[in-house]
């Protein structure tokens, strides 16, 4: 809490993916990159993501990587093969497998046998390219040892000390990342600034379709697009801090109906608490709501505490439900405008902590509801009970209160 953030997230412009694309396509690597992060930022906005502080693109630090990989050189810790390869030589880096906890020799044991095509100027297994040879109708750059293009684990270490200033305090990405292209960077910028690289590390667990990891192969591969054509993003994003970061989350319809339900429940308190606002009067609580008070004050703490704990989204969480249960038994048409106020400056503010935006789905929500009442109306009508109770259940848990007339069903807010 209480700090100033500078959040750099890089854009990485060239690999061998978008080089393949860009040739099947014939159009540039630039076009083809255009096209990705346009998408990306679309879709980290709807998602209420807040931009970073910089997007390096990698070929707009080549020279930085031309510079530090000749760092590496004159210090000993990469050499040239015959092709104008360079690689980066683990041996000469002690440190190398402290983030991973991988013991170097036994990593060079396992792969001694493996010989990977344009690799043969490697002196050791688990050495890694810096520099590699361009090659036909590829994009390249001039070095002192060839016309070619950087490895990946490169980019970073330039990207640190340009866009941070040196050591980062935390160092994220996914859990897929820890072996080896942080274990790289770490090994190359720790050799050539002599420094830690970073003195936290974040790395996130991944989301799984049906329990299954998702794979193109599998068919079961969603993108944010295709999740908000059906949900709300900021439904996405609830689901998504429903678990830490470091747990591995199960993607499925009904876990994302659920989360939407969950949600809507936020909302409705909110709409609440809006409505009474704006009847309220008093500008001094009672003794009462000052006793409640300090009630929605312990769960400010209770939250706080829970994203003090390497950001415990989850229990966070649990934190906002017990402030709108709150909510929903002392705040009434009776309640002060001083207190209403309060609760719900608290409860934006919680909301607003996690990026979840405040603003009402008053439509979606009405619209929501109309569905889901005539969804009952029809299993009443088949005789389905169950489910017609389930449903009501359902719209109760959203807030929602079904009163059966002669008129037909009206409904209104808890």
């Amino acid at each position: 809490q209480g700090y100033k953030v500078t959040y750099v997230s890089n854009y990485t412009d060239v690999d061998d993916k978008i080089i393949k694309e860009s040739i099947e396509e014939g159009v540039s690597c630039g076009e083809i990159t255009k096209k990705y992060i346009a998408e990306v930022e679309k879709d980290m906005a709807d998602m209420n993501i807040e931009p970073a502080s910089a997007h390096p693109k990698a070929t707009e630090e080549i020279q930085g990587m031309i510079d530090l990989i000749k760092t590496l050189i004159e210090n000993g810790n990469a050499y040239v093969a015959a092709d104008g390869t360079v690689y980066f030589d683990t041996t000469s880096f002690r440190g190398y497998g402290k983030l991973s906890h991988k013991n170097i020799d036994e990593l060079q044991s396992g792969f001694r046998d493996l010989k990977v095509s344009g690799e043969e100027g490697k002196r050791t297994s688990t050495d890694f390219v810096l520099w590699k040879p361009k090659k036909e109708g590829e994009p390249y750059w001039e070095s002192p040892w060839c016309e070619g293009r950087p490895g990946w684990h490169t980019e970073c270490c330039v990207m640190a000390p340009k866009y941070c200033g040196g050591r980062l305090d935390i160092h994220a990405g996914g859990e897929d990342l820890v072996f080896p292209h942080h274990e790289n960077e770490i090994a190359q910028y720790e050799s050539a600034h002599h420094e830690t690289l970073a003195n936290y590390w974040m790395h996130n667990a991944f989301i799984n379709i049906n329990n299954q990891k998702m794979s193109k192969s599998l068919g079961n591969f969603f993108t944010v697009r295709d999740i908000t054509a059906k949900y709300d993003p900021m439904v996405l994003r609830f689901y998504m801090l429903s678990a830490h970061y470091r747990n591995p989350l199960n993607f499925s319809k009904e876990l994302m109906d659920s989360a939407k339900t969950s949600l809507d429940r936020i909302y409705t308190a909110l709409e609440r608490l809006h409505e009474l606002s704006a009847k309220a009067q008093g500008d001094s609580m009672t003794a009462k709501e000052l006793e409640d008070q300090k009630s929605v004050d312990a769960l400010q703490a209770t939250f706080n505490s829970k994203m003090d704990d390497d950001l415990n989204t989850a229990d966070a969480i649990t934190a906002i439900f017990e402030l709108v249960r709150l909510a929903n038994v002392s705040v009434t048409e009776s309640s002060t405008k001083a207190y209403v106020d309060y609760v719900l400056q608290k409860l934006e503010l919680l909301m607003s902590v996690l990026g979840l935006r405040t603003e009402l789905k008053k439509d979606d929500l009405d619209s929501e509801v109309e569905k889901l009442i005539e969804e009952r109306q029809a299993a009443r009508k088949a005789k389905d009970f169950a489910k017609a109770d389930e449903i009501r259940d359902q719209l109760l848990a959203m807030g929602i209160i079904l009163k059966d007339t002669r008129e037909g069903v009206k409904w209104s807010r808890a």
